[in-house]
């Protein structure tokens, strides 16, 4: 073990000093004309570099598999038995030295995950009783309160207590631009503070941070092997001892032992055990630097065959900013049912509770928050909650009609108006009495119609929007981005069942969400795509997130995942075609040995700098985006 790590921290010495005693070897040959010299240089030039050669093939050996290394060593013992020392010498250097330079390059393609560990902060400046001090960011505790002034790096994630700033959040979203942060602000670890100070309480903390799980979902995945890969790693199991069969089976039909010993040589599956895998850590980097997590190489694989995306509506299609802009009240006090309908919306995190709520705080006088009773959330429908003996019951037509509560022809002609305008709609009723209706505006994100157009350029068949929310709603927003299907007044667990149907139907589909609510049909997808701006549940629960919650993004991730695919096919194209190229040239004559090894190292390299285009790959729709930026957002309203 300490031989084999000796030798592994010297290896690029050991590639010097070879490559140093072959040019001495045949200067002593041509200028000297001393050939006892040359062939006992190229002798040591040998033995030097192919001890840490046949250390790694007795070391996959002892683990029952037959490596490369196997295949040189064998090799080279074969050159020096019949002498030619200058065959086993070269050999062995072109084969340190193409590692050499697939180590170098290959170090290249993970510069995103450095990039990001670079990123990684070290220390915090803690709040105490007796001012600030400056600790390492692994002594910071949840709820802790740290300072971050302009220049320096967030440490924790938390919320903003004191202070306002602008942060450049490009560690999480890929985007950098700067974004204003103020009171109960959520920040991120890894972000930076570039004008302005902040105290911030810290609410995850080192290995729980949204950045910490970014760093290693991002590993992990360029550890995950494709089907491609996979296919490759079994292959090699028998194309070792295959080529070593041949070998032999070459040497006992042509007795020539100079002709076995460079099949070995040819037979070396460099390029292809390298090919995959490259452009797998290529392709999720690229990805890892624009805030598009990719979950490993079968996600890649499974993404590129996507057919048929579905969306959900509220919060992905659309940005979940939303504001009441339709109300109508029928009885009673108005600020006290606007206070109650935001006290029963606020045990909910749903949007359009949330404005609600907004709505009640700007229009809604000062009373008494009233005491909530045997609250139950049904999901896709509404809550209900006993509010003083009385039964309140607030959500969609499906809450209403599962309570048996019926609308006046006023509040139906009402109802239809709002949703006439693409507003979504929330009822409030009182023992079975409608009280209130609110009609609710939501903003399509920027980019969106521009986006679907063009996955439908790369390839998409298919756009589907499944929503909760009411038809009419639905079908304006649909219309607008020019959606192939929409299925409304969905809960849940139905827009599960249309997600198997649709695979059942032989479609590849892939469901994009907000992460949470639709973690699910996330889930039950062939790839789940979460809208999520860094949220624990949208890190967990799917195969991509979009770390920008941008359709742009999308649109990038789908292409990315295609063109990784084909970079994977091409790689493995170049080297078939290599072995194909050397078997013919030592079939004619034309290659040997050592042009054989030149070759075989020449065809890795390849196949490293093909899948290295992929760090900076960039989609037909990417390079458009500067024009569409500037482009005004449309509203569904």
């Amino acid at each position: 073990m300490k031989l084999q790590q000796f030798l592994t921290k010297h290896t690029n010495q050991i590639t010097l000093i070879t490559g140093i005693l072959i040019v001495l070897g045949y200067l002593s040959k041509y200028l000297i004309n001393f050939t006892l010299g040359y062939q006992v240089i190229l002798a040591v030039a040998s033995i030097i570099a192919v001890i840490p050669i046949a250390v790694r093939a007795w070391s996959a050996l002892i683990n029952k598999v037959f490596s490369i290394e196997l295949l040189v060593s064998i090799a080279v013992i074969g050159a020096f038995i019949i002498g030619e020392f200058n065959e086993s010498a070269i050999v062995t250097f072109l084969f340190l030295f193409g590692s050499y330079l697939e180590s170098k390059t290959l170090q290249k393609t993970r510069n995103a995950i450095k990039g990001l560990t670079d990123m990684s902060p070290t220390t915090a400046t803690l709040v105490t009783d007796d001012g600030t001090e400056e600790v390492d960011v692994d002594d910071v505790d949840e709820g802790d309160v740290v300072l971050v002034k302009t220049g320096s790096q967030v440490p924790v994630d938390g919320v903003v207590v004191e202070g306002n700033g602008y942060i450049n959040e490009a560690s999480i979203t890929g985007e950098s631009r700067q974004i204003n942060k103020n009171l109960d602000d959520q920040v991120f670890s890894g972000t930076l503070v570039e004008n302005g100070y902040l105290k911030i309480q810290a609410t995850q903390v080192g290995d729980d941070t949204t950045f910490a799980k970014i760093i290693e979902l991002v590993e992990e995945a360029q550890d995950t092997k494709s089907k491609a890969e996979k296919f490759i790693d079994r292959f090699a199991q028998y194309y070792t001892p295959a080529v070593l069969v041949l070998a032999a089976l070459v040497f006992v039909f042509s007795r020539d032992f100079r002709l076995a010993i460079t099949v070995l040589v040819l037979g070396c599956p460099g390029a292809l055990v390298i090919g995959a895998p490259v452009s797998n850590v290529a392709g999720i980097g690229n990805g890892a630097k624009r805030g598009i997590l990719i979950k490993g190489g079968e996600v890649v694989d499974t993404f590129a065959k996507v057919d048929t995306l579905v969306f959900d509506k509220t919060g992905t299609l659309t940005e979940g900013n939303t504001a009441v802009s339709s109300f109508k009240q029928y009885t009673g006090q108005s600020d006290q049912l606007l206070t109650l309908a935001a006290t029963i919306e606020g045990v909910s995190d749903h949007p359009l509770g949330k404005a609600i709520i907004d709505y009640a705080g700007q229009k809604a006088e000062a009373t008494t928050v009233p005491t909530l009773d045997n609250t139950e959330t049904v999901k896709g429908q509404g809550i209900c909650a006993d509010v003083n003996h009385q039964q309140v019951v607030i959500g969609n037509q499906k809450m209403l009609t599962a309570h048996h509560i019926d609308l006046t022809t006023a509040q139906a002609a009402d109802l239809n108006a709002m949703q006439h305008a693409g507003k979504s709609t929330v009822i409030m009723a009182i023992d079975g009495i409608v009280q209130l209706i609110f009609g609710i505006s939501d903003t399509v994100r920027p980019n969106v119609k521009a986006s679907l157009a063009a996955l439908k350029a790369q390839g998409i068949k298919r756009l589907v929007m499944l929503t909760g929310d009411n038809e009419l709603t639905a079908d304006a927003v649909a219309r607008e981005l020019n959606i192939d299907e929409v299925h409304a007044n969905l809960l849940p667990e139905e827009k599960v069942d249309y997600v198997k149907q649709l695979k059942a139907a032989g479609n590849t589909v892939a469901f994009i969400g907000d992460g949470i609510n639709d973690s699910p049909s996330i889930a039950n997808a062939d790839i789940g795509i979460a809208m999520g701006s860094g949220t624990d549940v949208a890190i967990d629960t799917s195969d991509v997130v979009l770390m920008q919650s941008s359709f742009p993004a999308l649109v990038h991730a789908h292409g990315l995942a295609k063109k990784t695919v084909l970079n994977t096919r091409e790689n493995i194209f170049i080297a078939i075609a290599t072995v194909a190229f050397l078997l013919i040239g030592l079939i004619f004559g034309y290659i040997y040995m050592a042009s054989g090894m030149f070759v075989h190292e020449a065809s890795i390299l390849v196949v490293i700098f093909n899948a290295m285009r992929l760090i900076k790959f960039q989609t037909k729709f990417d390079k458009a985006q500067p024009a569409l930026v500037a482009q005004p957002k449309t509203t569904t309203a």
